[in-house]
């Protein structure tokens, strides 16, 4: 497929972040927008956070800064604050990715932006935001899932609470929903020359995923003769979310001969599509349950004679069974199989260490018939590309930039 100009391009971001909030431009960067992450002259300290070290670097900020340019600026003198609003005049976007107010303590706030360019989009994230009583509260990012109730403590050691291995929700989300945001606000910038100042706080943006547990909840609260649980369960009211699921037979995980599977039947003509192709029409006979959202919850017998059935077969001859006859079946992978698994392999090549120093997942959304969107460069050290922006964005001669650096806007 040929590798078009990216969708982004022409769109340029200036980025001061810290750690992981930087995320919100990845996605931005990825489809071709010149991303200029601003760095103190220390330069930004997430290169040596978390785990694993590749190459000096650590792989959190080798996947977040992927694809953008550096550029090391002291915003607490003079010269440096003259130049950073020198590109903002020049840029769609200025991601305030820290502690709220960051940039305002240095007079660089959304106010000052305006005055030198009016469609400026300024889009800050952070932890928890900037209003509430948690708005200046430090924390990393596993604190914004513990906060929305997305992971919870598990035993430990002697016994006590300790941090399962789970999915970051927060970091992740926080990004996603900010850069469709920031996208939006590019538009009508564009269209009205009016911009704007958004921002989300990564706690936010986990609760919001989660949306479907916490609104359930709500819904509970509620008199049970306006809400009640599933037609199907009897209208008993079942744990919100997968927390329901324990019991389910009909829809739940089965081991394979070689590891598992997830058994999904829960509408009546997929359950029959099973049991015919299996040569056991009587356990469909026997109970051929509800037309919808049917788990057959409880059945135990069932659900032995199920683990007997599934335990003859590998999970690779469970999929290419559910894709013969019509069956919802999936493999279930760890992050550490889902490398091998066709379907990943099909969909999401890796972006090579070669590259990006290490390998990468692509951005998952692509355009139909053209290569998918990748980072055009690996993350970049601090300010390596400082005279290159200051040379192609700002049109410096040698004696301008001789002379910025002579003030100490690098840094000493």
């Amino acid at each position: 497929m040929p590798q078009a100009e990216g969708l982004l391009s022409g769109l340029r971001v200036v980025e001061c972040s810290m750690l992981g909030p930087g995320a919100v431009s990845t996605p931005l960067a990825d489809l071709g927008a010149d991303v200029i992450k601003v760095e103190p002259p220390s330069g930004d300290y997430i290169r040596s956070m978390s785990w694993p070290i590749v190459r000096g670097d650590s792989l959190l900020h080798l996947h977040i800064s992927r694809g953008k340019r550096s550029i090391v600026l002291d915003l607490r003198t003079e010269a440096g604050r003259e130049t950073f609003l020198e590109l903002a005049a020049r840029a769609d976007v200025v991601v305030e990715a820290m502690r709220p107010g960051g940039l305002d303590r240095r007079g660089l706030g959304y106010a000052k932006l305006r005055e030198v360019n009016p469609k400026v989009v300024m889009f800050t994230i952070s932890g928890y935001g900037m209003t509430g009583p948690y708005r200046d509260l430090p924390s990393h990012g596993i604190a914004y899932d513990a906060w929305a109730g997305t992971v919870a403590p598990v035993p430990g050691p002697d016994g006590l609470p300790s941090i399962p291995d789970h999915t970051s929700i927060g970091i992740t989300a926080g990004p996603l929903f900010g850069t469709a945001a920031v996208l939006a606000a590019v538009l009508r910038a564009r269209e009205t020359g009016r911009g704007c100042h958004l921002e989300v706080a990564q706690s936010d943006a986990a609760a919001a995923f989660d949306w479907l547990r916490s609104e359930t909840h709500r819904a509970y609260a509620r008199p049970e003769d306006e809400v009640t649980g599933n037609p199907t369960d009897g209208y008993e009211r079942r744990p919100p979310g997968t927390g329901g699921m324990d019991e389910g037979v009909r829809y739940q995980f089965y081991a394979s001969k070689d590891g598992h599977v997830l058994f999904m039947a829960s509408e009546r003509k997929f359950w029959q599509n099973f049991c015919e192709a299996i040569g056991r029409k009587d356990l469909f006979d026997a109970r051929p349950g509800e037309k919808l959202a049917d788990h057959a919850r409880g059945d135990l017998p069932l659900r032995h004679e199920l683990a007997a059935v599934f335990a003859t077969r590998t999970t690779a001859e469970w999929i290419e069974f559910g894709l013969a006859h019509d069956v919802p079946l999936g493999p279930v992978n760890t992050p550490e199989t889902i490398a091998a698994d066709p379907q990943f392999t099909d969909r999401m090549p890796w972006q090579p260490a070669e590259r990006l120093v290490a390998d990468q997942l692509p951005f998952p959304v692509r355009v139909v018939g053209e290569a998918p969107p990748a980072a055009t460069r690996p993350a970049p050290a601090p300010g390596e590309h400082t005279e290159e922006i200051l040379r192609d964005v700002l049109g410096y001669d040698d004696a301008q930039v001789s002379a910025l650096r002579e003030s100490g806007a690098f840094g000493s």
